[in-house]
This record gives structure tokens, sequence and C-alpha cells, in this order.
């Protein structure tokens, strides 16, 4: 066993958000009832042909949709590389057992990229931050509900995406800034 093994062993051990993890999972999986079943598979697994679609809608809607799009990718790429990164770091198995350490529980991405994607429209459409941060914390419970991430994975996601959006929306204002600058010289 290598250190690292050995230290992510202690930790898990250790863990202190488990049992609070392990309540919000039994809260959860006693409130599932087969009418909602498709819902929530359809939030999980639709969140991503959502946000292409959405896309889509707003590289047509005129400038503000195409600068949403631009802060949008600026802000993902951060938030999927240090997702992906912990993952394969962390390891953690999945609340319904599944440990392939590629795909394992902390952080969501569901979460990270659902909150990214909000934070990012809240920052262009003050109109818009209910509706899509309603969708974001659906998208995040509906990820607890069929047993595939423990509450912190969510929550730690969740904090990953809304970080990644705003260090997004900071680089491309800086861009635009330094563009401006350059073209006013």
């Amino acid at each position: 066993m290598t250190l690292r093994s050995a230290l992510l062993v202690v930790l898990t051990l250790v863990w202190p958000l488990q049992s609070l993890d392990d309540s919000a999972r039994a809260w959860v999986q006693a409130q599932r009832r087969p009418q909602w079943e498709s819902a929530m598979r359809l939030v999980s697994n639709g969140s991503r042909p959502f946000l292409f679609i959405l896309t889509a809608g707003a590289l047509v809607s005129g400038t503000a949709g195409r600068a949403a799009v631009l802060d949008a990718a600026v802000a993902l790429v951060p938030v999927n590389l240090s997702v992906e990164g912990l993952k394969w770091t962390v390891g953690r198995v999945r609340p319904d057992g599944d440990s392939h350490r590629k795909n394992s529980a902390f952080p969501s991405s569901h979460a990270a990229n659902a909150f990214a994607v909000a934070t990012v429209i809240a920052y262009r459409w003050r109109r818009a931050t209910l509706p899509f941060g309603l969708f974001a914390v659906a998208v995040a419970f509906s990820r607890m509900y069929l047993d595939r991430h423990w509450l912190s994975d969510v929550t730690g996601g969740a904090l990953i995406g809304v970080g990644g959006a705003l260090l997004g929306v900071w680089i491309v204002q800086r861009w635009r800034a330094s563009r401006t600058v350059v073209a006013g010289s």
C-alpha cells in the first residue's frame, strides 16, 4: 500500500461528514417513490442535453447570449479539470457501491456543471437566477435521490461549480478589458 493509499484510507475512516452523509442518504432514500423515478432520471440524465440546447439558443440570441456562452465555456474548463482531478485523487466509493476510481463519487460533476452554468446565467441575467438555481439544486438532489452521490459530493461539486463560474467570468472580463485597452491605444 502506498503512502497516498494509506492516507486516503485514514481520511475515509475519519471523514468527519460521513455521519451527515449517511443521515442525508437515509432520508433521501426514504423519500423515493415509483412515480418520481422517471422525473429524477430525466433531471439527472437530461441535464447535459438541456445545457447543449440552452447553448444553441444562447448562440443565436445575440451578443449577450454569445457572451454568456463564452463565460460558461471558460468556466467549465477549470470546473471539469478540478472535478476529474479530485475524482481520480480521492477515489471515493459511491453510495450505491460503485468503486470505479475514474467515476468516483467526490465531487459530483453533474452538480458542478449545473451550478457553474446557473451562476454564469445569474451573472448575465438576474431574472433567471431563481429558475436556473432551482434547476441546479434539482440536478444535485437527483444525484442523491438516484443513490449516485453523497450530500458532501454534491455540495463539493456545487462549490466548485460556483467558484469556477466566478473565475471564468473574471477571466473573460479581464480578457475583454485588455482587448479594449489595446484597441483604444
